[in-house]
């Protein structure tokens, strides 16, 4: 029930994010009817478990949000350089990458953060690496994609 609970709070919050209807009473009906029915229909699909709800993973996936959204800032910065340079310096080539978190969740976490950085993308999911397509020698920084997989390990094991 904490689950449940919990999503409701969530789409909510996201909905009323979203839409911005705080003062008319017809659509915030609307919006909690929606949100109740998602919350029933994933109560109903059997998907409120930890892997649906991962509660475990709070508040240090905050925190690492932040921090992957300066290094997306960051990187995108270098892949706009090189998309503007007259004669740019590309260099893609595929490397291997250690996959530290050890959950479901931990390993989709750190796949889906390196393709959402610019320049870089997860190409196969292995138990204990990840095989990424980096544009530039600059944005295939093993070291620096290595320390964003120990930071979701870290997040994983609750120690964030």
């Amino acid at each position: 029930m904490g689950r449940f609970i919990i999503l409701v709070i969530a789409l909510a919050a996201i909905w009323l994010a979203l839409s911005g209807y705080f003062d008319k009473p017809l659509l915030l009906g609307f919006g909690a009817a929606s949100v109740l029915f998602a919350a029933f229909l994933a109560r109903r699909a059997k998907v409120l478990d930890t892997e649906g709800v991962p509660l475990g993973i709070f508040p240090g996936i905050l925190g690492y949000m932040v921090w992957l959204t300066f290094e997306i800032g960051k990187a995108n910065l270098m892949v706009a350089r090189q998309a503007l340079a007259v004669e740019p310096k590309l260099s893609p080539r595929l490397f291997l990458v250690p996959n530290p978190p050890r959950s479901t969740l931990g390993k989709v976490i750190f796949a889906n953060s390196i393709t959402l950085t610019p320049g870089t993308v997860s190409i196969d999911l292995r138990e204990d690496e990840i095989l990424v397509h980096g544009l530039t020698d600059e944005l295939c920084d093993e070291a620096g994609l290595k320390a964003m997989g120990e930071r979701v390990a870290k997040i994983e094991r609750g120690q964030a």
